[in-house]
């Protein structure tokens, strides 16, 4: 019997987060693309959490979104609650948050998976890469047949010889039971590429019906609900909410696990792989911090049309009886029935070190990867890897330059130099405070710093563009008028300012001016400004920012400025670091593993000093950059 034989410009291999936004990618480009997933119910699957954004994930929503990708789209189609996060707090830690009808959102990204031009998804188990003097040329699926390809996108997820684990029990399946890919990561071996074991887990699903919720405090989403997506119409998104619900663990709950600690796959060495730092187990919070007397936990609908209840906070490997008993010590959970039991899952990925910035294997010319695959977790850093990955794997059978998103530009930048440049010995989350210029990078601001990127890809077209011209115009119009706009110290100006608490003037001043005072902004300022003229929410939002956070924004964009400096000075791929005298021993070492593409990226590397970097920097003004 023949195999069949393919030939196609992409191959993604994977339907999560990760492999939709890289598929689409590659697709909205016009190259000819097949994404392969061991199960077509599995496409944009939501295996744990049932929710999309949060602190800092909702940055690199809102940034997928402003590079022409589809996750915030398809959250505003299918959200049920949604809540700005550090509201209190200023603009550059504020995060969208949603709460996902889990079920729909898959329905909504395969549909428009399905209905996306030049892609095709196949339900198939690719088991080995095919490669060729150092150059991918193709992928082989268990049945045999042979897809050659001029690009491969890795966006394995947690599938890669998965198993799922509580108690006693273990079984070698991927999430929600289904079909693990058992065979892919021995090939990727056979090609030298070293592999980690990593750790994730989930929580019970409860029976919405046996929960008592007069014990709980009701959550409730914003009034105003605003869209993910800068292409989403406000009004259409002001739908009527489903509440969430807060709980707490207690003392009863905490004995009850410290009990059965030796039962748990955690503590008994049955789990190999790392778990995430970040969003420990429930024994794991037990154990660390141990003089808490309880936790959160927040119990969030699955979706409009299930009783399923998500138990977030209480992610668990304990044994199913255990998981009953801690479950029902909950206030609201007395007489709660688990649909679905808590379980840990253990799976193969990679040391992302071994990828340059563009997410392309060091070691296999074409091969490119993203998602969980490379050792981060969540939905949303998954996403945001499978979009910069397809756009580069587009780039680079386009024959055209391939992009690095450095850290100064976006936090899809700050997750991707994070996971290449340093040694992630546990799932990677991204965090506000890992930027670096968080000011800069705000999640209200992403279109404007990331669409012209998008256009320049081919992934925005031209009407986007223009509207997002018009409204850059217009932020810069408002804010010139309201810098120059001048106040007088008159009656009513000084009765509004009274009013708001605010010290009245003593002389004259500009509008702009008394938005910098911490109690007004732009919005209460309008009583003072009667020409104003109408603009959109979010043209008053950056005028406001702008104004307001002026000398901040300064600040920081005179340190992005030194920054370029070093990530603009590139380094040679044939450099040879044994040749460079000063350097340290250690620096060598690491330079030659992670060959970064620039000083900037050299820098961040752990074990290379200052002094190394000026060492680097002397020797390739010396002449070796002219070679």
């Amino acid at each position: 019997m023949k195999n069949i034989e393919v030939y196609t410009d992409i191959v993604v291999v994977g339907a999560g987060h990760a492999g939709c936004e890289a598929a689409l990618a590659c697709a909205r480009l016009g190259l000819e693309t097949i994404m392969f997933t061991v199960s077509v119910d599995s496409i944009a699957l939501m295996p744990c959490n049932p929710n999309i954004g949060g602190s800092s994930k909702g940055h690199l929503v809102r940034e997928i979104d402003a590079l022409g990708g589809e996750m915030g789209k398809n959250i505003d189609k299918t959200f049920i609650q949604s809540k700005m996060l550090n509201k209190s707090k200023g603009p550059a830690v504020h995060s969208l948050r949603a709460q996902a009808d889990k079920k729909d959102y898959s329905y909504q990204m395969r549909k428009t998976l399905e209905n996306t031009e030049h892609l095709t998804i196949k339900q198939a188990e690719v088991t080995e890469i095919i490669v060729q003097d150092g150059t991918l040329k193709g992928v082989k699926t268990f049945s045999g047949a042979v897809y050659y390809c001029r690009a491969c996108i890795l966006c394995t997820g947690t599938y890669l010889r998965a198993r799922c684990i509580y108690g006693d029990v273990s079984n070698y399946t991927g999430p929600n039971g289904l079909q693990a890919a058992n065979h892919l990561t021995d090939s990727l071996k056979e090609h030298g590429i070293a592999m980690y074991r990593f750790k994730t887990g989930t929580p019970a699903r409860i029976d919405g019906r046996t929960i008592d919720y007069s014990k709980m405090e009701e959550q409730y989403g914003d009034e105003r609900v605003v869209p993910f997506s800068f292409s989403t119409d406000p009004e259409e998104v002001q739908i009527d909410q489903v509440s969430c619900w807060l709980t707490y663990t207690n003392e009863k709950t905490h004995e009850i696990i410290r009990e059965n600690l030796d039962r748990s796959p955690l503590y008994s060495g049955m789990i190999e792989g790392t778990g995430p730092r970040y969003c420990p187990s429930i024994e794991d919070k037990v154990v660390k911090f141990a003089d808490k007397n309880r936790h959160q936990v927040f119990i969030e609908p699955e979706g409009r049309y299930t009783n399923e209840m998500y138990v977030g906070g209480m992610s668990s490997s304990l044994p199913e009886d255990v998981q009953v008993a801690m479950y029902r010590s909950v206030p609201g959970l007395e007489k709660a029935e688990i649909v679905r039991n808590a379980y840990a899952i253990e799976y193969d990925c990679i040391d992302s070190r071994q990828l340059y910035p563009t997410l392309e294997f060091k070691k296999i010319s074409g091969l490119f990867s993203g998602g969980q695959f490379n050792g981060s977790s969540g939905y949303e850093e998954a996403a945001a890897q499978g979009l910069a990955a397809g756009i580069n794997a587009a780039m680079k059978t386009l024959g055209r330059e391939q992009v690095i998103f450095d850290r100064s530009e976006s936090y899809i930048g700050v997750l991707i130099d994070d996971l290449v440049t340093k040694e992630n010995r546990e799932p990677y989350r991204m965090m506000t405070s890992r930027s670096e210029y968080r000011l800069l990078l705000r999640q209200d601001n992403a279109d404007l710093r990331l669409t012209p990127l998008g256009h320049e890809f081919g992934l925005i077209p031209d009407t986007v563009y223009n509207i997002l011209l018009d409204k850059k115009k217009q932020i810069e119009e408002e804010t010139d008028r309201v810098e120059k706009l001048k106040i007088g110290a008159v009656d009513n100006v000084q009765e509004f300012l009274q009013q708001h608490g605010s010290t009245p003037l003593k002389t004259g001043t500009t509008l702009g001016e008394l938005i910098r005072r911490p109690e007004l902004d732009y919005d209460m300022l309008a009583a003072l400004d009667p020409d104003r003229p109408q603009l959109l929410r979010g043209v008053a939002e950056q005028v406001n920012i702008n104004i307001k956070y002026d000398g901040y924004i300064t600040r920081q964009m005179k340190q992005v400025e030194h920054f370029k400096k070093l990530e603009n000075r590139k380094i040679p791929e044939d450099i040879n670091y044994r040749d460079i005298h000063g350097l340290c021993i250690e620096a060598q070492q690491k330079l030659e593993m992670y060959r970064p593409v620039s000083l900037g990226q050299a820098s961040r590397i752990s074990g290379v000093s200052p002094a190394d970097i000026s060492v680097l920097l002397v020797y390739l003004k010396s002449g070796y950059a002219k070679l």
